[in-house]
C-alpha cells in the first residue's frame, strides 16, 4: 500500500495475522488464501499500528472468508494470455541481430497462447448437532504453465540503445557462449583489446578484438516471463457452541506449492586457472597458435608461464539452464473461544495460532568455482594426453581423479565429461514460524451510563493483550555457504534468530453529539498499543474524529503515530554479494568510470577508487548488472511513523445509490530500515567525494563493481532516514435501475503528491529526493502521479451480467532527467518516458440455473504492450518492462464456473 513496500502493510486472514511466505520473504504468500472463498477484502489505508500491531505503516489489507457455507461446490477456472507479435520496429531489430547471429536470436511472428492455468476448488459444509455449530471445508489444486521471454518480440532480447541513445538495441551479456577474456591488471592490455576485452571466433580458433554487437550473449530467451508452479491446498473451518456464552472456532489450513525458476545458464564469470584472479597458463593445449601468440608470446611469455590477470568468460549453453526447483509447505492452525460475559454488555475472544513454512530448493545446473579452477588449468601429460593439472604436476595431495580439462578456447567445445564434472548442484531447507496468542474484551458501557448527554449511543472500548513469536532458519548447504557456485553472486550463510514481543493494547470509541440541529455525528476515537520486543520497547497509538452535519455529509480525520519493528530478516539476515542495476548512460555505457571515453572526469572516478593507470581502461558490463553487499544487522531501531489523514464522505439522499468520497494522506516514516541505494551511493561519490558514500564503494579487479566478486557497493540493512507520501484518494460509486436492468458504476483512483526518500539522517537537499511521476536508477517501479480504474457493470433480467473496466497508469519520466540533485544524470533519450497506459477489460456472468454460475472475460482486450526501457533491471523489472506494474503478456482470456450440488 501507498509503495512504501510489503513489509509496511500487514496482511490478515480473517482478522489475524498471515505469517512469513518464505524463509527469504517476509511478506505473506497470498496464494495460501483460497480464492474461491473470499467473501470480501477489507482495505484499511494509512497507520493502522495502534489497533493490529507493527507492519501496519502504509495499513492493512484483510481477507475475509466464507465459513458458513452449506452444501457441496465445484468452482474451475481457466485462464491464459495471447498476444499478436506485431512490433515492426522491434522485429526489424531482431531480424538485424538474427542474422549476425543466428544462434542466439530469432524473430517471433504472430499469435501466441500461453501461461495457461487450471484452478479448480471443490467446497464443503453444513451444521453440526443440530446447528449448535458448523464446518466449512475445501480442497484446491492449480497448475500454472511457464512463459518464457523468448515468445515476446518486445523481450527476445535485453534492450540496449545506440545512435547516441536514441534507438533501442539488442545487448547482453559480456560472458558469451565462446570465450570473452577481460584483462583486469593495473596497466594497459598486453593486446590489443577494446576496454580489455577480447573475443574467441570458434569457426577459425582465434582472439580478436571484442565486438559489442556481436560478442555479448543474449540471456533473455531463457529466463521465465512467469514461473511454472503446481499448488495443492487444504483447509476446515469449524465452530460449535459450547454453552450459551462459550463458543468454541478453529481453522485448519494447508498448502503444498512447488514452482521452477529457469535463467539463462551459468558460466566461468570470470575466473581462470587461479580462480577469482584469472589466468591462463600459457601451454594449455586447447588454445591454439595464434592464441597461444595473442595473450601469451606477443606479451614475452613462455610456455611455462601464467598469462595473469586475465579473466575468462564464458557461458556453458551446453550445460543447459540454470533453475531452482522450490517447495513450499506452509502450515496454520488457530483455536480460540469466543462469548459474552455473563449478562455483562463485555465479549471475549481468545485464540491461538501457530502457523509454519517450510521451504527446500535445489540450485542446479550451476557451476562449482573450485571445479572450474581446476577443469581450467588443463596441460598435456608424458604420454600427450590431455589432462587437469592437478593430476600431472608433483604434489599428489591436490589429485582429483574426477577431474576433466574444460575446452573453453577451442571450437569443439567441452566434453560431456567436462560438464558432469564442473556442475555442481546446491541445496538449501528452511522453516519459519509463527506463534500468536491474543486475548480482546470489547463491549458498550451503555449500561454503566457512560455515555455523552448529547448522544444516543454510549461509549465503546476495548482493550486486549497479545504474545507473538517469529523464529527463521535456514540451512544451506556447504556449497552454498563457500560460495562456490559460480553463478550464485556469493555466500549463503545459514540464518537463525527470533523475535518475541509482547503486546498490551486499548480503544475507546466516543460518540460526543448525535442528532442535533446541525451535528447528524459528532465524535472520536482513541487507540494505543504499547509493545515490548528482546530489545526494545515502541508504543502506538491513534486519535480520530468524524463529524456529520446532515446524514448525506460526513467529515473524517485522524492522526496516527505507528512503529514497524526490524523483522527476522532485515536482523538475522546474513551479508553476501548479489546484484543490482545501473541506468544507461548517454555514453551507452552503464558504469561512469568504464569503457575508453568514460562520462565521469579522472577526479570523480579517483573518489571511487579508480587508479590513473585505470581510467579509460575499465571494461563495463553490457547487461548493466554489477555486485552489491547486502545482509541483515542486529542493531537496527524501530520504525516511526506519523499518519495525517482527512476526507469525506457524500451520501446524497437525493441521488439514491451515490456514495463519493475524498480522502487526503500524509505518511511520514523515520529510522528507515532499508539500504543506501548504490546507485546513489555511487553518484554521490563521484560529485561530492562524500567520505561516507565512498566507503561504500569498493573497486575490484581492473577497476570494475563486477568481474568476479572482488568488486561491489556495499548496502547493508542500516537505520538510513525517512520515506515520506502524500496525495489524494478518490472513490465513488453508483447504481441504479433502468427499467429492467440495474446498472452500476464503480470509480477509484490515488493522486500521488510526494514520494520522498531522505537516504541518511543528515541528508541534505542533494541527497533527498522526490520519485513522484519518475521511475529506474533510485526510484525502481514507476510511481506515476496518476492512476485510476472505472468500471460499469449492467445487469439484464436473462441472468447475464457485464463489466467493462477502463484501468489507466500515467505517464512516468526516467529519474535522471529530473533536476533534483540526486537524481540528474545522463541518460538514453529512448528511456525518457514510459507513455500514459490505457488498459480495457470486459467480463460477462451468465446464471445458467439456480445451482450453476458461468463467467469469461478478457484483460487488456486491445492487447496493448507494455512500455519499454533498457534500464528497468531484473528486479522489480523483468523483460525490458515491469510487469507487476503494466499489463506485460497481452491479453488476459479466462473462463470459469460455480456448479452447486
Amino acid at each position: 500500500l501507498r509503495g512504501l513496500g510489503s513489509e509496511r502493510t500487514l496482511v490478515l486472514l480473517n482478522g489475524r495475522r498471515l505469517t512469513y511466505g518464505s524463509i527469504n520473504i517476509y511478506a505473506p504468500d497470498v496464494n495460501f488464501i483460497p480464492s474461491a472463498l473470499i467473501e470480501q477484502v477489507d482495505i484499511l489505508t494509512g497507520g493502522a499500528s495502534a489497533t493490529y500491531g507493527a507492519d501496519a505503516v502504509a495499513g492493512v489489507v484483510n481477507f475475509q472468508l466464507m465459513q458458513d457455507f452449506e452444501g457441496f461446490r465445484i468452482d474451475g477456472n481457466y485462464s491464459g494470455y495471447q498476444h499478436n507479435n506485431d512490433n515492426g520496429t522491434l522485429q526489424g531489430l531482431l531480424s538485424e541481430f538474427q542474422a549476425q547471429n543466428p544462434s542466439q536470436y530469432r524473430v517471433p511472428d504472430g499469435s501466441t497462447f500461453q501461461g495457461e492455468s487450471t484452478d479448480i476448488t471443490a467446497i464443503f459444509g453444513g451444521q453440526l448437532d443440530n446447528g449448535k455449530g458448523g464446518m466449512t471445508g475445501y480442497v484446491g489444486y492449480q497448475r500454472t504453465y511457464p512463459i518464457l521471454q523468448n515468445s515476446y518480440d518486445y523481450s527476445q532480447c535485453a534492450l540496449g540503445t545506440r545512435n547516441d541513445g536514441t534507438e533501442f538495441s539488442c545487448s547482453g551479456s559480456a560472458t558469451n557462449q565462446y570465450s570473452n577474456l577481460l584483462y583486469v591488471g593495473s596497466g594497459e592490455a598486453p593486446f590489443p583489446n577494446n576496454d580489455g576485452l577480447v573475443a574467441t571466433d570458434p569457426q577459425t580458433n582465434t582472439f580478436s578484438p571484442y565486438d559489442g554487437a556481436t560478442d555479448t550473449f543474449n540471456f533473455n530467451p531463457y529466463n521465465h516471463y512467469q514461473r511454472p508452479s503446481e499448488r495443492y491446498t487444504f483447509g476446515l473451518f469449524a465452530d460449535y457452541d459450547i454453552t450459551e456464552n462459550v463458543e468454541f472456532y478453529s481453522e485448519l489450513m494447508y498448502m503444498n506449492n512447488r514452482t521452477n525458476s529457469q535463467i539463462a545458464p551459468s558460466g566461468v564469470f570470470g575466473y581462470g586457472v587461479s580462480g577469482g584472479a584469472g589466468g591462463i597458463n600459457c601451454d594449455n593445449p586447447f588454445l591454439s597458435e595464434q592464441q597461444r601468440a595473442y595473450i601469451c608470446t606477443n606479451a614475452g611469455l613462455d610456455d611455462d608461464d601464467i598469462a595473469e590477470d586475465i579473466l575468462i568468460l564464458r557461458r556453458n549453453v551446453e550445460g543447459g539452464n540454470r533453475n531452482q526447483d522450490i517447495r513450499h509447505q506452509t502450515f496454520r492452525a488457530l483455536g480460540g473461544l469466543r462469548g459474552d460475559i455473563g449478562d455483562t454488555p463485555f465479549s471475549y475472544n481468545v485464540y491461538a495460532m501457530f502457523a509454519q513454512v517450510q521451504r527446500t530448493e535445489t540450485y542446479n545446473n550451476d557451476l562449482s568455482i573450485n571445479k572450474l579452477t581446476r577443469a581450467l588449468y588443463a596441460v598435456e601429460d608424458e604420454t600427450g594426453n590431455v589432462v587437469c593439472n592437478v593430476n600431472a604436476d608433483d604434489d599428489p595431495a591436490n589429485d582429483d581423479a574426477a577431474c576433466v580439462p574444460y575446452d573453453v578456447f577451442s571450437g569443439a567445445g567441452p566434453s560431456d565429461a567436462a560438464l558432469d564434472y564442473i556442475v555442481n548442484p546446491l541445496n538449501r531447507n528452511g522453516t519459519t514460524e509463527q506463534q500468536v496468542i491474543s486475548a480482546t474484551v470489547s463491549g458498550s458501557l451503555d449500561e454503566y451510563g457512560i455515555a455523552s448527554p448529547w448522544a444516543e449511543e454510549a461509549v465503546a472500548v476495548a482493550v486486549g493483550a497479545e504474545y507473538r513469536r517469529d523464529f527463521l532458519d535456514s540451512n544451506p548447504d556447504a556449497n552454498y555457504q563457500s560460495g562456490d557456485g559460480a553463478g550464485q553472486g556469493g555466500p549463503i550463510l545459514p540464518i537463525s534468530g527470533s523475535l518475541d514481543v509482547w503486546d498490551v493494547f486499548g480503544e475507546l470509541n466516543v460518540p460526543l453529539i448525535q442528532g442535533a440541529p446541525g451535528v447528524d455525528q459528532f465524535g472520536f476515537d482513541l487507540a494505543a498499543r504499547h509493545s515490548t520486543y528482546n530489545n526494545f520497547d515502541a508504543t502506538a497509538y491513534k486519535v480520530g474524529g468524524d463529524y456529520a452535519p446532515i446524514p448525506d455529509i460526513r467529515f473524517r480525520a485522524s492522526y496516527q503515530r505507528a512503529v514497524r519493528a526490524p523483522n527476522i530478516f532485515e536482523l538475522f539476515e546474513q551479508q553476501g554479494i548479489g546484484l543490482f542495476d545501473l541506468s544507461e548512460g548517454d555514453n551507452g555505457n552503464y558504469d561512469p568510470c568504464s569503457g575508453s571515453n568514460p562520462s565521469a572526469t579522472q577526479a570523480q572516478c579517483a573518489n571511487t577508487g579508480v587508479t590513473p593507470e585505470q581510467y579509460g581502461n575499465i571494461a563495463d558490463n553490457p547487461a548493466g548488472q554489477f555486485n552489491t553487499l547486502g545482509g541483515g544487522n542486529l542493531d537496527l531501531d524501530p520504525e516511526v511513523a506519523d499518519t495525517y489523514t482527512a476526507g469525506v464522505v457524500i451520501e446524497p439522499e437525493a441521488v439514491p445509490g451515490l456514495i463519493f468520497s475524498v480522502d487526503y494522506f500524509d505518511i511520514n516514516v523515520e529510522d528507515l530500515v532499508g539500504t543506501v541505494p548504490e546507485a546513489l551511493s555511487l553518484n554521490q561519490c563521484l560529485n561530492t567525494g562524500n567520505d561516507f558514500f565512498c566507503s561504500l564503494v569498493n573497486r575490484g579487479s581492473g577497476g570494475t563493481l563486477w568481474a568476479n566478486q572482488t568488486g561491489y557497493i556495499t548496502a547493508t540493512n542500516v537505520n538510513t532516514g525517512s520515506l515520506a507520501t502524500k496525495g489524494v484518494d478518490f472513490l465513488a460509486s453508483y447504481s441504479r435501475p433502468i427499467g429492467e436492468y440495474d446498472v452500476s458504476f464503480d470509480f477509484v483512483g490515488t493522486y500521488l503528491d510526494e514520494l520522498t526518500t531522505q537516504p541518511l539522517p543528515a541528508s541534505g537537499a542533494d541527497e533527498t529526493y522526490d520519485c513522484t511521476g519518475l521511475y529506474g536508477g533510485n526510484c525502481g517501479s514507476p510511481n506515476p502521479e496518476w492512476r485510476h480504474k472505472f468500471s460499469t457493470t449492467l445487469v439484464m433480467p436473462a441472468g447475464v451480467s457485464l463489466t467493462g473496466t477502463w484501468r489507466f497508469y500515467d505517464e512516468v519520466k526516467v529519474s535522471q532527467s529530473s533536476d533534483q540533485p540526486a537524481l540528474a544524470g545522463s541518460f538514453a533519450a529512448i528511456n525518457e518516458t514510459l507513455d500514459a497506459q490505457n488498459y480495457f477489460d470486459l467480463s460477462a456472468r451468465y446464471q445458467l440455473n439456480e445451482s450453476t454460475n458461468l463467467r469469461a472475460g478478457v484483460n487488456n482486450i486491445l492487447d496493448e504492450e507494455p512500455p519499454l526501457s533498457t534500464i528497468v533491471g531484473t528486479a522489480p523489472g523483468n523483460g525490458n518492462t515491469y510487469p507487476q506494474v503494466y499489463d506485460a503478456f497481452g491479453r488476459y482470456l479466462f473462463v470459469g464456473g460455480t456448479v452447486d450440488f
